[in-house]
């Protein structure tokens, strides 16, 4: 945590997406070996993928409500994202939300070769 930041990758992903899809939107995004947590809504905090991706690269999951995912304000948009998420980016959105109070987007939301999954960083100061 130099300097008193952190990195957090935040992801959206699909029900279907594979810890592989994770990885490559991680990877794609620029945050391989970069980061200090893991982020995602709540409710997908637990999937298989999510959990597996966490548990390979070593690094702690922090699961966000959709209350405080809906306040964050994001880069891209995606209208898919906004009908069922209600957030243009979910991957932002997490990755703002776990950054805390303040945090910046580093790297807007990128999406995996797949399709599956994407992913954004955000630095703050965590929560």
């Amino acid at each position: 945590m130099a300097g008193g930041f952190v990195i957090v990758a935040g992801f959206g992903f699909r029900a279907a997406a594979t810890a592989e899809s994770l990885a490559d939107a991680l990877e794609r995004s620029g945050g391989m070996g970069k980061v200090a947590v893991l982020a995602t809504a709540r409710d997908k905090a637990q999937a298989g993928a999510f959990c597996g991706l966490a548990r390979s690269l070593g690094l702690p999951i922090r699961a966000v409500d959709a209350e405080i995912i809906s306040r964050q304000e994001t880069a891209t948009r995606s209208s898919a994202s906004l009908a069922a998420r209600g957030t243009a980016s979910m991957a932002e959105a997490a990755a703002l939300a776990a950054a805390g109070q303040g945090a910046q987007l580093v790297a807007p939301r990128v999406i995996s070769g797949d399709g599956m999954a994407t992913c954004a960083l955000a630095k703050g100061k965590g929560t």
